[in-house]
């Protein structure tokens, strides 16, 4: 567990350090500490303990294998997030943000895509046939689109969550997440509106001390969630192995159970007290499988990687006793709808319909089908 970052340290780094007192947001007011000189002080304290939770949520989604999307185009913060993101192998965008990029990301993925089939022509020979013009054209095209979706590249489907450095900055990235109901992580300055963030850092989002300060932090909480995610799937192949050479001993014991009977009917009493031993053995060799399938079955409950749940859908569910796939498979569009317009009226526009169809595939293990099918869906509407 990575040490937590303390206010003095924050302090040195100009993080409390807002915009002039004319500019601010009134809804940051909660986040505000004092005014000087013409400009707002930011609480440390609160910033630390929204960056701790923060940080917990993001651990959370990297463990369950989902991609988080960082994006800060500003130039301060540009080369800070693309050194501080490659290193947790996280997509990012720092150039301009696409517009549809996650609203259309079919289309998106078709750009990538043409991106990757230049390299082939690279590589088998094709692109050396064509004419000098048209080589440069090719060159020109792989250029633009390296530089504008390079790294996200290996973004194969939606992120799991988005996190933003200037939520002024970036309005239209915060619009497409709120309409597909991406979680929202941001550095939110005084003059920004943290309504239209589910995970709000207060924090000065202008200076490059501040940003390298709270991306160190945030990405040493995403490379803990990875770790994680790694062991698990060491000691679940662990456990498969150890499993098969005691599956391999049971197949065998019957077989001894039933020579000893024929080679010697003089000792009936003795094979009496040995059969009640023989027979508790395999309980006690069941225990390590029956551990295997309720790790597997703890992973497959989570809902979040269904196309459209976030954490906080998520949480309503199981609140509501739809904890796994095959519960929510059973459930009907309208009952979710109604579970989620309760919990929040943040949640009532989302569209359901294909939750029960998802979760139909993943209860079953369809996994190949079940990410070929969000791969073709914008935002897992059909």
């Amino acid at each position: 567990m990575a040490t937590k970052v303390e206010v003095k340290q924050l302090l040195e780094a100009g993080v409390h350090f807002g915009h002039l007192t004319r500019k601010w947001n009134p809804n940051m007011a909660p986040y505000i500490y004092m005014e000087r000189n013409g400009i707002h002080v930011i609480n440390l304290y609160k910033t630390v303990a929204k960056l701790d939770e923060a940080n917990e949520a993001l651990k959370n989604i990297s463990a369950s294998g989902r991609k988080i999307l960082f994006v800060a185009t500003k130039k301060q913060a540009k080369d800070i997030v693309a050194e501080k993101v490659a290193n947790v192998n996280m997509p990012y965008i720092t150039e301009r943000w696409p517009g549809g990029m996650l609203t259309n990301f079919v289309t998106i993925r078709k750009a990538v895509k043409k991106m990757a089939s230049i390299d082939r022509m690279k590589k088998d020979g094709t692109f050396n046939t064509l004419s000098k013009k048209e080589r440069l054209q090719v060159d020109r095209l792989r250029s633009k689109l390296e530089k504008n979706l390079g790294s996200i590249s290996e973004m194969t489907r939606l992120p799991g969550a988005l996190f933003i450095v200037d939520t002024m900055r970036e309005h239209i990235a915060v619009k497409e997440a709120q309409k597909l109901n991406i979680p929202i992580f941001a550095m939110v300055d005084t003059n920004s509106d943290p309504r239209d963030v589910d995970y709000v850092i207060p924090s000065n989002d202008d200076a490059s001390k501040s940003i390298d300060i709270i991306m160190s932090e945030v990405t040493n909480a995403i490379a803990e969630g990875l770790a994680e995610r790694k062991s698990e799937k060491q000691s679940d192949n662990e456990g498969k192995e150890a499993a098969q050479p005691k599956a391999k001993k049971k197949a065998a014991a019957p077989v001894v159970e039933e020579a000893q009977p024929k080679a010697e009917e003089a000792t009936k009493e003795e094979a009496k007290v040995a059969t009640p031993a023989e027979k508790s053995q395999p309980k006690t060799e069941e225990a390590p499988k029956e551990e295997v399938k309720s790790e597997a079955q703890e992973q497959a409950d989570d809902l979040t990687k269904v196309e459209g749940i976030g954490p906080k859908a998520a949480e309503a569910l199981a609140k509501n006793s739809i904890d796994s796939y095959a519960a929510l498979a059973k459930a009907e569009p309208e009952n979710i709808k109604e579970i989620l317009t309760e919990a929040s009226s943040r949640m009532a526009h989302l569209d359901p319909t294909s939750w029960p169809k998802q979760a139909e595939m993943a209860a079953n293990g369809k996994w190949d089908e079940l990410k070929e099918w969000q791969d073709n869906v914008k935002g897992g509407v059909e």
